[in-house]
Order: structure tokens, then sequence, then C-alpha cells
């Protein structure tokens, strides 16, 4: 497989999360979140590559979890911008020439599977960008600023797209900047390809890789990790 950097985004603050420690520092197993991320990829043999970015005030403190967490392939922490979209963007730059593709990752997303984050790599090389996603449940309506129904889109074309995400990393810089150019703000990496006229293809994933943002999604997040602690404990005996 070509050579992968990976950057793990864990800048945000998580104002919904409505505690006083940024989310993805809040401990699942006293362990922060961010840390079960970061193991998810630096189990994988095949990555070698992990930059992180985080907040200005972060940089310090996750440069510690290298040591403590044992993480030697996190070989760069970078201090964040204002916006995801610009701390992803100093991501993307922090890579030599040596990295040929690049897999974006939320930091608060750490049920991602191994089997999930090489399918996405291998869709990618085969199909020149690829994205995880799943199909959406529920019914969705399109309503104006009244909340007015609108219309309800066909539920069978809408998936909820996940991390990680894979493109080649030079045409992801690009559309970046044409982003930048435009003073476009797209909701993820995928949407700024997609300005530029790249097809994306979608991965199947998993509904429990959960991007923890709000505190019901820490409590099932809890759930979760209780239950695969038990999984392997049973597995293990």
């Amino acid at each position: 497989m070509s050579n992968l950097g990976v950057v793990i985004v864990s800048a945000g603050k998580g104002t919904r999360m409505k505690t006083e420690q940024s989310k993805q520092y809040i401990e699942l197993q006293n362990k922060p979140i961010l840390v079960h991320t970061l193991e998810q990829f630096h189990n994988i043999k095949e990555i070698k590559h992990i930059h992180v970015v985080v907040g200005s005030d972060d940089v310090k403190q996750v440069e510690s979890y290298k040591e403590i967490y044992h993480l030697h392939k996190v070989t760069r922490v970078i201090p964040g911008g204002k916006e995801r979209q610009d701390s992803v963007y100093r991501g993307l730059l922090s890579f030599d020439e040596s990295i040929d593709w690049v897999m974006i990752h939320d930091g608060v997303r750490p049920f991602v599977t191994e089997d999930d984050i090489m399918a996405c790599w291998r869709k990618a090389e085969e199909k020149g960008a690829a994205v995880l996603a799943v199909p959406v449940k529920d019914t969705i309506k399109l309503v104006n600023e009244n909340m007015d129904v609108l219309s309800t889109p066909d539920r069978t074309q809408l998936w909820a797209v996940q991390t990680p995400q894979v493109f080649r990393l030079k045409e992801l810089i690009k559309a970046h900047e044409n982003a930048k150019e435009q003073k476009l703000l797209g909701t993820d990496d995928a949407m700024l390809m997609e300005m530029v006229g790249a097809s994306i293809h979608v991965v199947p994933g998993d509904y429990q890789n959960i991007k923890i943002t709000t505190p019901d999604d820490l409590e099932y997040a809890q759930f979760i990790l209780a239950k695969k602690i038990t999984s392997n404990n049973m597995d293990g005996e």
C-alpha cells in the first residue's frame, strides 16, 4: 500500500458537552477519549505517521501522551486554527513529500475499527477518494427558518458520513486552498473535494463509530466501551 499519513483533528472546544475541559480529554475507563482514538490507529502496523492537531494551549499535554501511553507513531503535535478546516489544513502541510495519501479522522471518534480504517484506505487507493458512512435510519425533512417542512429527500440515497476520510495529499491541499480563496467553509473534507469536482466513494461503516459531542454521546460511549471490555474478557477465558 502507498505511504499514508494520518491527521487526527482534536482542536475543538466542545461547547455542547457542557464541561470545563474539552471533550477529547474527558476520560473513558481512566484514559482520555483522544488516547483511545490514537490507539486505534497506532495499533495498525501499516500506519507509520500520525499527526495530531490540537488547541494551542493543549500541545504540551498531548505531547506528554506520547510517552505516557507509548504512542511513538505520533510524530507531530500541531496547534490548530480558528476553524476545523484551518486545523486540518495545518495538519496537511505538516507532512513531507514522501506521503502520498492522507487520512483525516475526528479525535472524538474512538470506536472506529481497524477493518473499517483499512477498508477506507484500500477503497481510496482504488477509487481516488473514500469516506466511511452509514445509511440514514430516520426520515429526513428539509425545513425553512420557520420550521415549515419543504420536502422529504429519498432516504435510500442518504448516508451519514463519518471519518476517516482518505484522499491524495496534494489533491486535498489544493481543495483546501480553493475553499480558502472562495472563503468557503465545508462541514467535512469530502465537501471541499466535491467543490473541485472530485468523485468520492462511500465505504459502509459502523453505527458505533460515533462522534462524542454531547453528554448523551458520552453515556453511550461508556456503554460501548464497557461492552467491548466484557467481550474481550470473555474471549480471553
